[in-house]
């Protein structure tokens, strides 16, 4: 099986001529912002990374479908880990700092003139995103560039954010929910990872790992970060991974793809403000 590069369908992989020509037909920039963090016994470090990564590659086709030209900025990976920060093999960057690189990032596509960037984060850490929302919020005043967030409802509720701002793009709620807590290396980032990255799974692992059934308080617990979560997860996983379905992680990407790239579309449709 050939090896995934982690530049795969980005500019990384074209040249210079090729971006530019892209850029004078009016592409939009997508960028996924992830994190490298445990993802209990079962998937790869780099889960937060690889989903996101999917769900661009996908939007960009159903774009290009649709006559929407889209370019895939290499994945931003060093992010920030309140939660699981305590595990080994998580990283956290200081908040801060990720505002600093994103308005650099920014600087240098306004610079190889890209007008709009969608911004995705494939991290559910409130600080994480909230420091998505505040680089974006930054870039659009710092840079000249149109840069966005894109969110789910569930989401945009949970940071508290006003849906009416010009910087959000905002896609119907990512998944239904059971009676128990599935957020974090469970059943459904599980199937995703196996539908898209099948050898990056430990199956025979997962196969064996028991739900954690956490209702609304567990998670409460487990959000506050350090040594609540590794107390409540001692295995780092929230949810059921050994339901996890290959063909129903398939058809997941499919449908986040695709609101995606038509929650991309309407905002290019909509009057600038």
């Amino acid at each position: 099986m050939e090896e995934y590069s982690i530049f795969k369908d980005t500019i990384a992989d074209m040249t210079y001529p090729e971006v530019e020509q892209a850029v004078r037909e009016g592409a939009v920039a997508l960028w996924a912002l992830g994190v490298i963090e445990q993802h209990g016994p079962h998937l790869p470090l780099g889960t937060d990374v690889y989903v996101p990564m999917a769900r661009l590659r996908r939007a960009r086709q159903i774009l290009a479908g649709r006559g929407i030209p889209a370019l895939i900025v290499p994945a931003f990976y060093w992010g920030v880990n309140h939660v699981t920060g305590i595990f080994p093999g998580t990283f956290h960057l200081r908040p801060e700092i990720m505002v600093e690189v994103m308005l650099d990032t920014f600087r240098s596509l306004k610079k190889d003139g890209f007008q709009k960037a969608f911004c995705l984060s494939g991290h559910g850490d409130a600080l994480h995103n909230r420091t998505v929302d505040a680089g974006v919020v930054r870039g659009r005043a710092e840079t000249g560039l149109d840069a966005y967030v894109i969110l789910s409802e569930g989401l945009l509720k949970r940071l508290g954010l006003d849906p009416a701002q010009p910087h959000l793009v905002v896609t119907p709620n990512e998944r239904t929910t059971g009676t128990f807590m599935d957020v974090h290396a469970g059943d459904w980032e599980t199937s995703v990872v196996m539908a898209e990255y099948p050898d990056l799974v430990r199956e025979d692992i997962a196969r064996t790992l028991p739900s954690t059934d956490f209702l609304p308080a567990d998670l409460a617990e487990w959000r506050q970060g350090g040594e609540h979560a590794k107390r409540k997860t001692p295995r780092g996983y929230l949810g059921n991974p050994a339901a996890a379905d290959a063909e129903r992680g398939g058809q997941d990407l499919e449908a986040e793809s695709t609101a995606i790239a038509l929650a991309i579309e309407a905002t290019l449709r909509r009057p600038s403000r």
